[in-house]
Formats: structure tokens, sequence, C-alpha cells
């Protein structure tokens, strides 16, 4: 008789800092409902895995649910994965991190389940060629990846009914393949396709296994998937029909049958992770492109030529998104001072803090909000801050302190300025504006500039495709429930009408000049034109320390357009800082070079995200003496002559105040991208930006001075 195994690997997890609420609401829609058809089908066993975020969440809010695994585990139904305990993508940290976290989750499910973890569930599928030395440290027998890995090595479908050894330096490890037509078709197309598909794919050859590996919040949470699956029984179905269908049929924990049979043989991996997310790793315009032909090709039946095709490298996020690397290199820089000063010392030196930071779902973008998810983004600076909140008071010996640095923080080739304190850490960039990219209030463990730019994206460039065909938008009455992965969703029709995109990074202390009649519309949508050479241009730096305070000379000699003359132009900011204080004072000094008047606008951008996206009634601005018509951080809006301003968060308990000598003109607007996510396209709000303007009407050589005053009232 010809007969085939089935493996299913069922990956649960949920992000770091997630709301509440979306814990229970998967809890109640994907993870219980499983768990209680098992406990309904005992015939049916597969491999299960739940993130060590999950765990603690269950252990904390559902308790019951943890027993009711364990039951599963031991009548020998249900294998139990490990990994990272905080879902990093293992190859983008340090090998201490991966090592660490993996033998906490697998220390975990061992007190808690009961259950020795040999398996590992490999985040995101994201495969380099030295995971396999790091696994074996980790006592990892096996892993799962994608039949994408093989295919780009010269395998075919037919090649990955079973496992394969790999190695890294005589580390070995054996890998199976998730077939992405089994990835595709559970739970989206009829069950007795997916039979079909099995029973060609038997043989009396040999023990043949078919792998589909899988996030199992799609069996509930995803759009329309809680219907699918559970209201109309589609889960119930499949498993009645795996039941009836036993003698050929056969479901097995991918780590038995790695044990039982041998690999089929020798295999050595690519770079590589699932194909959507090696397409939306490449810049927007090449992503679409590629996702466009594989969509024509695929119509065509011209697998053989797909087969070929492949997209980016995951590593290349941090190229896309600088915000990402940002964050990628402040973990880095995290994680060499908590390891100095676990050294030193056997308390708590903010490494679980670390690893929380480490999750990694803020450091991609595809489907999933990814780096748009901005409460995500803030969470996860907040575990990096307290982590080293804790390493910096083992490693520094005098209170209150105050250092600076100069130094290739973010590994592009030019040295930022980075002035860290017990107070606060401001890290400002010379070669590209003298901007701030990060302003860390470490008592609130809260980066102030966790901002994300409005850039362009592939599905940005789907969505005008479509509009420009006069395609319907979203899932149509009736049709049948699809995955995520194929097309795009809409929720406001008109959502294409409000894409806008930033020339230049939405940082802080950002100048400007503009002209006279620039408005505020203008400068939201990018549409004005910008007079001088001072945005991301390079500036030349010097720190001067007296006593207490640290001083940050900015300054840079450009040149500002007056209808078709270039006349130079000098801007020149102090950046002073107290020890042990989170006030910052900025001294401006802007000076006319040439021998003519120079007119015009001159701007300090900030932007910030104190998470008032949703018209957040806790997050506000408020100016002493006016009250404004919309006070809401994502509120947009002109003010004149402003001497002082506030924002803040109350749930955060943060509250800002900037103080202008002299007074000057303010805009303020939200950066609202359209983002992409699993329930369809949709302003999400990134932060809120806040522009000080002054009319400049300066004589040849003539110079103006002008004083800002950041301090934290709370």
């Amino acid at each position: 008789m010809n007969e085939i195994y089935l493996g299913l690997a069922i990956h649960n997890h949920q992000p770091v800092g997630n709301f509440p609420w979306v814990f229970d609401q998967v809890y109640h829609d994907a993870y219980l409902p499983m768990v209680e058809l098992l406990e309904k089908r005992p015939a049916i066993r597969l491999s299960l895995h739940y993130s060590g975020i999950l765990m603690d969440w269950m252990r904390a809010y559902q308790p019951k649910l943890i027993d009711r695994i364990t039951k599963l585990v031991k009548r020998g139904q249900v294998e139990i994965m490990t990994g990272g305990y905080y879902e990093p993508i293992l190859p983008s940290i340090p090998e201490e991190d991966s090592l660490g976290q993996i033998k906490k989750l697998t220390a975990a499910i061992q007190q808690e389940l009961g259950y020795k973890a040999n398996g590992l569930w490999l985040a995101e599928r994201v495969w380099e060629p030295n995971l396999p030395k790091t696994l074996d440290k980790a006592e990892v027998q096996w892993t799962v990846v994608d039949d994408t890995h093989f295919k780009m090595v010269g395998f075919d479908d037919e090649d990955l009914f079973g496992c394969y050894i790999t190695e890294d330096q005589g580390h070995k490890l054996k890998v199976f393949a998730t077939s992405k037509y089994l990835r595709y078709s559970i739970p989206w197309r009829d069950v007795g396709d997916i039979l079909n598909f099995l029973r060609q794919s038997a043989t009396e050859k040999g023990p043949r296994i078919a792998v589909m590996g899988d996030d199992g919040e799609k069996f509930g949470s995803w759009p329309g998937s809680y219907e699918l699956c559970w209201e109309q029984g589609w889960m119930d179905d499949f498993f009645a029909t795996l039941e009836a269908n036993d003698k050929w049929l056969h479901t097995i924990p991918l780590g038995e049958f790695a044990r039982q049979f041998p690999p089929l043989g020798r295999v050595y991996l690519p770079n590589a992770a699932y194909d959507e997310m090696l397409e939306w790793a490449l810049p927007p315009v090449k992503s679409y492109q590629l996702t466009k032909l594989i969509q024509e090709l695929t119509e065509q039946g011209r697998n053989d030529i797909i087969r070929y095709m492949r997209g980016g490298f995951w590593r290349h996020f941090l190229v896309k998104y600088p915000e990402i690397n940002n964050m990628h290199k402040k973990m880095m820089r995290v994680h060499h001072k908590v390891y100095k000063a676990c050294q030193r010392s056997e308390g708590d030196c903010g490494l679980d803090d670390l690893w929380r930071g480490q999750c990694n779902c803020p450091y991609w973008h595809g489907i999933f909000g990814g780096i748009y998810m901005t409460d995500i983004r803030a969470d996860t600076y907040r575990n990096l801050i307290k982590a080293e909140n804790k390493a910096d008071q083992v490693l520094q010996r005098e209170t209150p302190w105050l250092r600076w640095e100069e130094t290739d923080f973010d590994s592009d080739g030019s040295n930022e300025l980075l002035v860290e304190g017990d107070a606060l850490n401001l890290y400002l960039d010379p070669a590209r504006g003298g901007s701030i990219l990060e302003w860390d209030l470490r008592r609130h463990h809260y980066n102030l500039g966790c901002t994300l730019s409005r850039r362009l994206e592939a599905y940005h460039l789907a969505l005008a495709e479509r509009q420009s065909k006069g395609t319907p938008q979203g899932q149509e009455e009736g049709q049948r429930v699809t995955s995520i992965h194929e097309g795009i969703r809409v929720k406001d029709l008109e959502i294409y009408r409000k894409l806008n995109y930033d020339s230049y990074r939405r940082v802080s202390l950002i100048d400007h000049f503009l002209g006279a009649d620039t408005r505020l519309q203008q400068f939201i949508a990018g549409s004005y034109s910008e007079l001088g050479d001072f945005v991301e241009q390079p500036y030349l730096v010097k720190v001067m320390r007296n006593n207490e305070r640290v001083t940050v000379v900015l300054s840079r000699d450009g040149y500002v357009r007056q209808g078709r003359k270039r006349l130079p132009f000098r801007v020149e900011k102090d950046i002073s800082l107290v020890t042990g204080s989170e006030q910052i004072d900025i001294a401006y000094r802007l000076t006319n070079l040439s021998d003519v008047m120079i007119n015009g606008l001159f701007a300090s951008e900030w932007n910030f995200n104190l998470l008032g996206g949703g018209h957040n009634d806790q997050a506000y601005y408020e100016v002493p003496g006016i009250i404004l018509d919309d006070w809401h951080l994502d509120s947009r809006g002109e003010l004149s002559e402003v001497e002082e301003i506030r924002l803040g968060n109350r749930n955060l308990g943060i509250e800002l105040c900037l103080k202008l000598n002299p007074p000057a003109r303010l805009w303020r607007f939200p950066l609202e991208p359209v983002c992409n996510s699993e329930t369809g396209l949709q302003l999400v709000y990134q932060g809120s930006c806040l522009a000080a303007m002054l009319q400049l009407a300066l004589a040849a050589g003539e110079k103006l001075s002008w004083h800002l005053s950041w301090s934290i009232l709370r």
C-alpha cells in the first residue's frame, strides 16, 4: 500500500509588548480552539511551538491551557518545539544571546510541560549557513525551513519528502522543508484537494513525510479564518479526514520522524527565508516588480522559470529601513554593556530585558506591520533602555554622570556623536544634518525619537495599479476566504489619496530654509521647495566640557537660494546638557555670509513618538494661554508667536516643554504613512512632527540668535 506521513508544525507567538486584548482575542480565536480540537481528536499527532512570550502570558492569564497542553504531551500526541525565548531572528543577534534564549525556552518547556525539546522553530525561517553550529551547541537536533531554501540549491518538490542533514564546522543538524503548497492550502483550500495531494505523494518506496509548518494564528486569528476554521468546521473536517485515512496517511511529530528514519542525504542551504520575506526585503520597486513577474509566470504555468527566481536577503531590512538599523545597533550596543556588566556582577544586569528587546517583530516589515507597529517599536526600545540602565548601574562608578563618544554607531562609515548619561541619551548624526537620531529618557525607559518616516512601499505600487485599472479593493462578499499572502486588502477605498512620502528621514533638530509663502499643507505633503542645503548634509562637530556641562557645537557653511542665486549662509547650533539633568538647550546662530539681503523662513523640525495615534485622549498638546481647536498629538495646525508648547502622554507619564526665544510660528501634524497589515492597508500613526519657524530678513553679514529649550516636566 502507498503510504505517507504528514508532519504538522504549528508555531504560536505574539510580539513582546503587544496589547493585552490582542493576546486574549487570539487565545480565544486560535490557541484555545486548536487545543480543544486536539483533545477531541487524539489520533492527530503533531508538533507545537509556543514562544516564551506566549508561555509567560499563558502562565499569568490562562494557566489551565498549559495544563491541557501538558496532558497532550504526556499522552504522546503532541511534541513541543523550542526556539529563542523571545522569538529573535537568531542570525541577527550575538551567539551568546542565541544560546541563552534557546536554553531558557528549553528549560521552561521542561519545567512547565515536562518535555525535553530537541527540535527548534526558526523565527521567520531565516536561515544562515552558520546556524548548525549554534543550534548544535544548544542541543537542538532538528529544525524546519521552507522548501524555498532547498530549491535555491537545485532540489525539486519530489526530493523533499523527508529530512536532510546539514552541518557547519562538523556541527550537525537535521532539517525539514515545509511545503509551500500545504502552507497555502491549509486551511484555505478544500480538504479533498489536500487529501488528493497527499494521496498522489504517497509511495511504497519507503517512509515519506509531507511537512506543513506555519503560524498558529492563521487558524482563527487571520481575517475570515475563525469563521472558516471553527464556525464552518474546516479544521474538524480536516482532522476527521486524516483519521478516516489513517491506514495510509499517518500524522507524526517531526522529531519522532527524525528519530525513526534516516535523513535522505546531506544539504548545504544558502541565506534564505520564506518566499514572501525574501520579496519584502528587496527595495520597494524591485519587490513590486518581482512579485508581479512571479504572478504573471504563475498564471502562465511557468514554474520551470519561477523556481530559479529569488528575492533579497533578510539583513537588507537594515538598509531598507534606517530605523530598523538604528534599533538593531542600539541592541548591539546594549548587548556589549550588559555582558560587560555581567562579568562584574552576579546581580540583574539587564540580560532578560536585552533579550526582550531582540524579539524579531519590529525588525522587518511585510504583510504584518513589523517596524510600522508603533507600540511594539516603542516597547522594544523600552526593554533595551531598561537593560542599559541596569548595566550602567554596574559599569558607572559615580552618580550622576554624563559621557560622550564619537563612534560609527550605525555602521555606515561615518561617526555619530553619542552623549550618554544617567538622565538621558542623545545620539547625534553630524554627517546628516547634525540631527538627533535618538533621545532616551532613562527614568522613563523611553526613546522619544523612535519615529518612522513615510516611504514608498511595494504595496503602494500594487495599490496604484489596481486603482488605475478600477479593480475592486478588499474581499468581496461570497468570495472564498484566502490567505493574507494572496493579494492586498484595503480598509479605506480612498487610501491612495493619502500617500505622502518624505525625502529625508523624520528625526529631530533638522534645519530647513523655506520660501516665505510655504504653507503647512505643502510641508506635510513634501511638495514645498527646500531653499537651503542643510537637510541631511554634513556638519562640523566640536565637543566642549565645562565642569558638569557638555556642549556640542555643530556648524555648516552652506547656501540659501534666492531666485537663481545661491547665497552663502552659516548655521551654528550649540546643544548643551548638564550632568544629571533632563533639560536640553539649543542655541542657534544664523549668519548671512553674502553681500545681499536674505529673506524667507528658517525652521527647526522635531519629530516625536509619544504613542498619539487614533486620537488618543491621553496624548496631547498644550499651549499656555491658548485653547487649541484640536489638542490631540495626531492633530494638525498652525500657531503664531508661540513662546511655549507642551506635549505629552498621560499613560506614559511623560510631558515635554519647549520654550522659544524669540517666539516662533509652529506647525504640527502627524506622520501617518499607508501601512500594510493582515487586516489591510491603512494609515498608521508613527509620530508627531513639530516645526518651529522664524521669519528671516537678514542683511549682508547680519547674524540672528535663537534659543530653544526642552525640559521634561514629568
